[in-house]
């Protein structure tokens, strides 16, 4: 049970606009991600317009994208991202059920192109240590452009963000 109450949308008509916004974006669904955000509009705002931009408005494929946001998720120890990406929006890319499975212990798998083991490796040094070894960004970069890289840090600087956020206020997953 979260730490704090989630929002009922109908107890708070102020926030119509917003709550508009995120559930049109979202198939007409307020998650509790939102329910817990919308306790500070402005903040939900600014979430929703960044997670959107990094999901979304970039030149990242959605398989690396996924992979980034789960593995983030696993090593942050955050059921309700692994519960959200890897079922749905990993499979909708086209990363197989045993490559999310995979994701937990990809060093040893075979599962995973050069590209996929490079963008995996980041995502590990840039949330464990945060400072990332030079031969783990080369690696990155000999199979991402600039832009590339820069949205893929921005990505998996914004869900270590949220990881932490869920997990310091005990969020749900969805039901």
């Amino acid at each position: 049970m979260a730490r704090v109450p989630l929002i009922e949308e109908t107890d708070h008509p102020e926030l119509g606009d917003s709550i508009a916004k995120i559930k049109g974006a979202r198939g007409d669904r307020l998650i509790n991600i939102y329910r817990l955000m919308l306790h500070s509009p402005a903040l939900a705002d600014a979430w929703f317009e960044l997670n959107q931009a990094v999901r979304y408005g970039t030149q990242i494929d959605g398989q690396s994208r996924e992979l980034a946001v789960i593995r983030v998720a696993i090593l942050n120890n955050v059921e309700y991202v692994q519960r959200a990406h890897g079922p749905a929006y990993a499979l909708k890319e086209g990363l197989t059920p045993e490559q999310v499975a995979a994701i937990g212990n990809w060093q040893p798998s075979k599962l995973f192109s050069s590209p996929q083991r490079a963008l995996l490796a980041y995502t590990d040094a840039m949330t464990r240590e945060i400072d990332v070894p030079d031969t783990v960004f080369s690696e990155l970069r000999r199979h991402f452009s600039e832009r590339q890289t820069v949205e893929l840090t921005m990505l998996i600087g914004a869900y270590n963000m949220l990881t932490r956020f869920l997990k310091a206020l005990n969020v749900d997953p969805e039901p």
